[in-house]
């Protein structure tokens, strides 16, 4: 079996080549990425194209299952950019599957994708797949389910599979989460449970965890069995701010949601943060997944608990932690987090 895995070099990528390769049904895995990683692993080949502009049926030719990973989550301050990459990237990629004559593709989707849900009870995969019209993350999700349920209909010899996981964490992908999503202002050995006596516990903040490697070991179930659709993917526990605050040896104080989205959107227009308060909205209204397909259907259960993958990400936050590949490498932040600063936080990728 021969796959191709797009977007093969950040925090679910380089899981998922790993899985691939230490599968002995996969003969060869070429990796796509926008640019070259160090990095080497097992059956793997490596090619420099970028989705949104890139010829990338020659690369699919021949391929038993594509695997789309490619998405840009920054800058959060250029939505065009985001959508000219995420979602006419994504058309591409469609194309190219159908040209190509490729029999299967997975799909990275999200719990991003899902409307706004409930917290104290899971939904399955038929929950509506609208997500928060005003983060340009969740809309653009959400549009590529329309695309895909499009693709099915015409191309319904083609085997779709969309995976839609939590949150994603890994010790390797700190440094380049620390630049996506909070930005060059915190100090590494800032992250320590004796530095961080409180946290704040925001009304509604519940949301679901996962370590890569499990969601790598997903994809790998994805592309051998004959299974199709959607398929949630969360380890436990549900997390919240208690939970996160035992990882710190810290206590939480509630405070209002209102606060602390001013403070966020402030310091996201003065370019200090990278997360957009509106990310923060939709974070608050993700409903709470349940897994019991992907269990029965894919036969996928995680090996680390939710905690274990936080964890390992605060962790390697402390130590800057990273792998050899440019999404992953603290080095793309240049000396003194430079790079981050003079390209302005959440404004270019």
């Amino acid at each position: 079996m021969r796959v191709v895995v797009l977007g093969a070099t950040g925090n679910v990528g380089t899981s998922v080549v790993q899985s691939l390769a230490a599968e002995p049904e996969v003969t060869s895995v070429l990796g796509v990425a926008r640019r070259l990683p160090a990095w080497q692993v097992p059956k793997t080949q490596w090619v420099a194209a970028d989705v949104a502009s890139d010829d990338l049926v020659a690369q699919l030719r021949g391929a038993d299952v594509v695997v789309h990973l490619a998405w840009l989550i920054q800058p959060t301050h250029d939505p065009d950019l985001t959508w000219r990459v995420n979602v006419l990237g994504s058309i591409r990629v469609l194309r190219a599957v159908a040209e190509a004559g490729v029999p299967a593709l997975v799909y990275a989707s999200s719990v991003g994708a899902y409307s706004p849900g409930p917290k104290d009870r899971p939904v399955d995969e038929s929950w509506p797949t609208h997500g928060q019209p005003t983060a340009a993350y969740t809309r653009e999700k959400a549009y590529l389910e329309r695309l895909l349920d499009t693709f099915e209909r015409e191309h319904p010899d083609r085997r779709v599979v969309r995976l839609r996981p939590g949150f994603i964490f890994k010790r390797e992908a700190a440094s380049q989460q620390r630049r996506l999503g909070i930005g060059p202002l915190l100090p590494h050995r800032l992250v320590r449970p004796d530095l961080i006596p409180v946290l704040p516990d925001l009304p509604g903040l519940r949301f679901q965890a996962l370590h890569s490697l499990d969601v790598g070991e997903a994809y790998r179930l994805a592309a051998l069995r004959p299974v199709r659709g959607a398929f949630n993917l969360a380890a436990e526990p549900v997390l919240d701010m208690s939970r996160l605050a035992g990882l710190l040896d810290a206590r939480t104080i509630r405070v209002p949601t209102r606060g602390v989205r001013a403070a966020l959107a402030a310091a996201w227009h003065l370019h200090l943060v990278p997360a957009s308060p509106q990310l923060l909205d939709a974070v608050l209204q993700l409903p709470i997944m349940d897994v019991a397909r992907a269990r029965d259907e894919l036969g996928w259960v995680p090996r680390h608990s939710s905690l274990d993958a936080v964890a390992e990400f605060l962790d390697g936050l402390r130590e800057g932690a990273g792998m050899d590949t440019p999404p992953l490498s603290p080095r793309t932040a240049g000396p003194l987090r430079i790079g981050e600063f003079r390209t302005g936080v959440g404004r270019q990728a």
